[in-house]
């Protein structure tokens, strides 16, 4: 037995729970909300994340590279990226799927000494973890040029209307003097 056929058996319980273990990172209303709406276009949020954990899942067993599985995983930091999460509380997600399969899979990882592969599949959640960095930082800078664009603008405008209104003074005190 190896682990990739555990983890293909188990696939749908897993990925509940870990689903369940993200939600417990939300406040509890905000949590119940994600994990009662199933309406994808009323509950995008929830839907996103457990369409990108069924995603990374997939990278994991089919083996594929991180192209593949960045997909999956910038869907998910954008919007935790959004949320005024730290770095290391944005990609904590990844760190629960390693607790989700050692308690799933503790019996048969024990039964068939599936230790050295468990070991291997934990190094690629934790290339996951690295990569969700990666992307969490982009989404954020990201973030931080278009406020500061926002910014300049607002800046400029604010410029634009006050030499307006100055313009406006000059004229007037020119048509007062004659």
């Amino acid at each position: 037995m190896k682990i990739i056929h555990l983890l293909r058996e188990n696939r749908q319980k897993i990925v509940k729970t870990w689903f369940d273990l993200i939600l417990e990172t939300y406040p509890a209303e905000t949590a119940t909300f994600l994990k009662t709406q199933n309406n994808p276009f009323h509950n995008p949020v929830g839907h996103t994340i457990f369409e990108g954990i069924e995603g990374l899942l997939e990278e994991l067993l089919q083996g594929r590279g991180p192209d593949r599985a960045a997909v999956c995983l910038d869907n998910i930091i954008r919007i935790r990226a959004l949320q005024e999460l730290t770095p290391s509380r944005a990609i904590s997600f990844i760190f629960l799927l390693k607790k989700v399969i050692r308690e799933a899979l503790a019996h048969d990882i024990r039964k068939y000494h599936l230790f050295e592969e468990l070991m291997t599949l934990e190094s690629s959640i934790d290339d996951l973890a690295a990569l969700s960095f990666d992307i969490f930082m982009k989404c954020r800078e990201k973030l931080y040029e278009l406020k500061a664009k926002e910014a300049r603008n607002l800046t400029i405008r604010l410029l634009q209307r006050e030499n307006r209104e100055e313009e406006k003074g000059r004229e007037k005190n020119s048509t007062a003097g004659l």
